[in-house]
């Protein structure tokens, strides 16, 4: 059963057409009350046609309305389940005790979330395609560099190659040398970030698998993207909501490192113990 459906409605608002954004309002308006209406009565309540709200089901991945009904209503028996975090703007006068737990609760929130909408069969399909690639480019810029850099070390330490410049004309540059044997993944928060976008295309034209992290709901990076790895994105002030997204990007990064460092489990072993080893002879 889909998970998160009332994130994904919420957050690919956005990206409907008028007669998606409709429903999509009057679902997150009334959760309860769409669990208990038949599709003529959804209908008539939105002000739309029955095939329109088929179609949206689809937009959302979903293979009809009961499927809605029932994602609807896991999310609505989660949230009863679950303890409630607290996510609130910050404001100007906050104590540093209050930045602290809204900070914390913008990141736990993120991760939550991104748990939530993130594709399970994508996440197994990234970790394949990473197995499997001969090297690994990535394409990043600003903040969500920082996410790439780790992506960066982590691979290196278990001696996969991997190609990552913080100079994005170097980025679409060593593009040049992407082979259909190679992964690509492009990190960005939006998904419209023209050099990143423009990299992942030169890397889907040359044949390698292409894998985007980005957040929920659609934006150009996703017509180049062999696979999609959607991250929830937290709505805040002073960039803290950035910050949170930036949470979610390393969670899934860390995801896929995990996963193909088990496939590889007695290798990863031995390289993880040299790194280390080497690390501690750098020590006083």
């Amino acid at each position: 059963m889909d998970t998160g459906i009332l994130i994904k409605i919420r957050q690919g608002y956005d990206t409907f057409t008028l007669s998606e954004k409709k429903i999509a309002g009057f679902i997150l308006e009334n959760p309860y009350q769409v669990i208990g209406l038949s599709l003529s009565k959804l209908s008539e309540e939105c002000k739309t046609s029955e095939p329109t709200i088929i179609r949206f089901c689809r937009t959302l991945e979903l293979q009809g309305y009961l499927d809605l009904k029932l994602a609807i209503s896991a999310d609505i028996a989660r949230d009863r389940e679950s303890k409630k975090i607290i996510h609130d703007t910050i404001k100007a006068d906050d104590t540093v005790q209050e930045i602290l737990n809204k900070i914390s609760a913008g990141s736990i929130k993120a991760i939550e979330d991104t748990k939530d909408i993130l594709d399970l069969n994508s996440l197994s399909e990234a970790i394949d395609a990473i197995d499997k690639a001969k090297c690994i480019y990535i394409f990043s810029v600003g903040a969500s560099s920082v996410v790439a850099m780790d992506a960066q070390y982590k691979f290196t330490r278990i001696n996969i190659p991997i190609v990552f410049y913080l100079d994005t004309h170097m980025q679409l540059t060593s593009c040049a040398h992407i082979k259909e044997c190679d992964v690509a993944i492009a990190i960005s928060n939006s998904g419209r970030t023209k050099d990143v976008v423009d990299a992942l295309t030169v890397a889907k034209q040359k044949s390698a698998k292409t894998i985007s992290i980005t957040q929920y709901g659609y934006s150009p990076i996703l017509d180049v993207s062999d696979i999609k790895l959607f991250t929830a994105h937290v709505e805040n002030n002073f960039r803290s909501g950035a910050m949170a997204s930036r949470i979610a990007q390393l969670n899934i990064i860390d995801s896929l490192f995990i996963g193909v460092a088990c496939k590889r489990f007695n290798n990863v072993i031995e390289y993880l113990k040299i790194t280390r080893d080497m690390m501690e002879s750098r020590r006083y």
